[in-house]
């Protein structure tokens, strides 16, 4: 198993990175919003790796940080989704914006990925909610943000902001970027609220 590889970046390609480790050149398939991140031809960049071996050969794709790798991970473990169309899903929404689109049923959003029809998106929400909605799972994959903390609290904040007459999607992004650790529901309500009335 290959966790990361960590050399100089020698070519960049539609779709891949080639990264130059001691004089061999790895070619490393990412996500085309991830490649404008890298870093110039010739300076060190870190990539985090999924290794996957199949009937036609083997294909190694990278990531910037663990959140997009544990993501691209989950995506290609639903039916259906392969890596072309996990790496199409990540081109189009930050891991944040994915957590979001698939926790509020926002199937228009996962729609935007090139050859992710409907059919394919419904299954991405319907199969990853429960898994991101588990402590355990939200813990490992966003241990910056606050969603996998006092879900009770957030999910009664969320069904508050609805009945208020605020679509799933506005009210499960205004809880994620206001919930902390141990705040009540009211709490979070009131925060969320004024985020809303703000835009």
């Amino acid at each position: 198993m290959i966790y990361f590889l960590k050399g100089a970046v020698a070519q960049v390609l539609d779709g891949s990175v080639i990264v130059d480790i001691n004089g061999v050149g790895w070619q490393v398939f990412m996500a085309q919003s991830a490649i404008g991140k890298l870093p110039h031809n010739g300076e060190d960049v870190k990539l985090y790796t999924h290794l996957q071996l199949k009937e036609d050969g083997v294909s190694l794709f990278g990531f910037l940080d663990l959140q997009e790798k544990q993501l691209f991970e989950m995506l290609i473990g639903v039916t259906g989704v392969g890596a072309k169309a996990a790496l199409s899903i990540l081109s189009v929404l930050s891991p944040t914006q994915l957590i979001i689109a698939i926790l509020s049923d926002d199937v228009l959003s996962l729609c935007k990925a090139p050859g992710v029809g409907k059919k394919t998106a419904q299954r991405v929400s319907l199969e990853l909610r429960d898994r991101l909605k588990s402590k355990e799972t939200e813990r490992a994959i966003s241990p910056q943000q606050s969603i996998g903390v006092n879900q009770e609290q957030r999910q009664d904040a969320i069904d508050a902001l609805i009945a208020l007459g605020y679509n799933r999607t506005e009210s499960v992004n205004a809880v994620m970027e206001t919930a902390l650790t141990d705040m009540k529901a009211e709490q979070i309500i009131r925060l969320a609220l004024r985020k809303l009335s703000a835009r």
